[in-house]
């Protein structure tokens, strides 16, 4: 089969990687713009690009897609039988998505309808879900309303999940699907499902502003924060002016403390919620490398009892 693909970071790698591992044509590769990084500033392509330039697959990184009839008279004349789309980062006009005969198909990392948009991973671990799964879908116009092509079953959750580490399971878990799912939409074995929009929950986008931690509120929503805003936006507070990173913490058995007061108890690091207490376990203070807690407390003698996010 004849497929352009759309991805750019890590987790959609192994998509690519399952494609052409099946044999399937990749005629082109669609990803975001190349990033500049480091102090010589040099530009760096995505995982997905440099991973089809690998390959010698071209590479094209519009900016956008939106009225860039040019691109659009490109992917007409690749003659694909299929897009597939996995993290682009891009929305793809409905012109575009009638190109295709078998359509555009895309990987989503839950359930539909549940967990629409942007961030399904990081809303799941923030509802403390006890399961959560992926979707092999048809684009439409909407925010993943297309027909379903299959599920997988349910991926049951720990509540110990952290977003990179769910995110990327789920999305290895998509690309092990696609190759079925294209075999039987190519030989018209494979019906798709319309959502039950009735059912749909819609996630927001994710600001840096969200991982600020507002001591007021429950031990687990805190600790449930730090592990879905992992490795972005990350969960932080302040102490005495300068940004303080908490990378990972658990729900502390204290029945009381001053919310977003400091406290040490039997060599743990606690501070004080709306509900109890947060156990830290490993910390960051601007400027410097992550520690655990007691080497924190070692070089900042004067952290205990100081009240944080003032």
């Amino acid at each position: 089969m004849r497929i352009v693909f759309f991805g750019s970071p890590t987790d959609a790698v192994h998509s690519l990687k399952s494609l052409i591992s099946a044999g399937h044509d990749v005629a082109a590769v669609y990803s975001r713009p190349d990033k500049r990084s480091g102090r010589g500033r040099t530009t760096t392509p995505t995982p997905v690009a440099a991973f089809a330039l690998e390959h010698g697959i071209p590479v094209l990184t519009p900016a956008s897609l939106r009225g860039n009839k040019e691109e659009e008279s490109h992917l007409a004349s690749l003659d694909a039988d299929a897009f597939v789309v996995v993290a682009y980062g891009r929305i793809l006009p409905a012109d575009i998505l009638r190109i295709p005969r078998l359509g555009v198909i895309n990987i989503h990392p839950s359930l539909l309808p549940l967990y629409r948009g942007p961030s399904p991973v990081v809303t799941a671990i923030l509802d403390g879900c006890d399961e959560t799964g992926v979707t092999v879908m048809l684009l439409d116009e909407g925010m993943d309303t297309g027909p379903i092509l299959a599920q997988s079953d349910p991926v049951q959750l720990t509540g110990q999940e952290r977003g990179v580490e769910l995110q990327a399971r789920l999305f290895e878990e998509g690309a092990a699907m696609l190759g079925g799912v294209l075999d039987r939409l190519d030989s018209g074995s494979l019906k798709p499902k319309p959502q039950d929009h009735s059912k749909a929950v819609v996630t927001r986008l994710i600001q840096r502003s969200d991982g600020e931690i507002d001591w007021s509120v429950s031990t687990t929503q805190i600790e449930r924060m730090i592990r879905a805003y992992d490795p972005w936006p990350g969960t932080f507070t302040s102490w005495k002016g300068k940004g303080l990173k908490i990378l990972e913490a658990v729900i502390g058995d204290e029945s009381y403390l001053q919310a977003g007061k400091v406290a040490v108890r039997e060599g743990r690091l606690l501070v004080g919620t709306g509900s109890g207490a947060l156990e830290i376990r490993r910390i960051q203070l601007e400027g410097r490398q992550a520690v655990t807690a007691a080497e924190f407390l070692r070089g900042q003698p004067g952290f205990e009892a100081a009240m944080l996010g003032s």
